[in-house]
């Protein structure tokens, strides 16, 4: 075998054993509802957990999401960093009623916040919540305590 063969080979080899690494577990879900819709969302707890989020994600389907709970209810915000899909985020108090939700582009740094304390971040496909017409003052069952 020929050296290029050779190297070629070997990093195909190394490049599949490497890549599943880029690759984010997902974390459990719980499914959430508002209004007549369901939402299958990872749940985010752990510092960790919430700040990998949904980072080098590809595709989500058309109703999953991710929920972030917060130690406390406050002032959160949140980034695109490494997230390479649009998103919007509904900031959700400790009652479960969003408080705004604000649209997100990939891979960049800008802050969204909640206007209000949230205890909850639900980051979906951009455009769902519009689709489906939930504004802030809807309500979110199911949220993990």
């Amino acid at each position: 075998m020929n050296k290029n063969l050779l190297y070629t080979a070997l990093l195909t080899a190394l490049l599949t054993v490497l890549a599943p690494a880029r690759a984010q577990q997902k974390l459990p879900t719980t499914t959430l509802s508002v209004g007549i819709h369901l939402i299958h969302a990872e749940v985010a707890i752990s510092d960790a957990e919430r700040a990998q989020g949904l980072m080098f994600r590809e595709k989500m389907g058309p109703n999953e999401g991710m929920v972030f709970r917060f130690n406390t209810t406050n002032q959160v915000c949140m980034w695109m960093k490494n997230t390479l899909l649009p998103l919007s985020v509904a900031f959700i108090d400790e009652a479960g009623n969003i408080t705004n939700i604000e649209e997100m582009e990939p891979q960049t740094l800008d802050a969204h916040c909640a206007n209000k304390p949230a205890r909850y971040a639900l980051e979906m496909n951009r455009g769902w919540f519009k689709k489906k017409n939930i504004k802030a003052g809807s309500k979110i069952s199911g949220l993990p305590k």
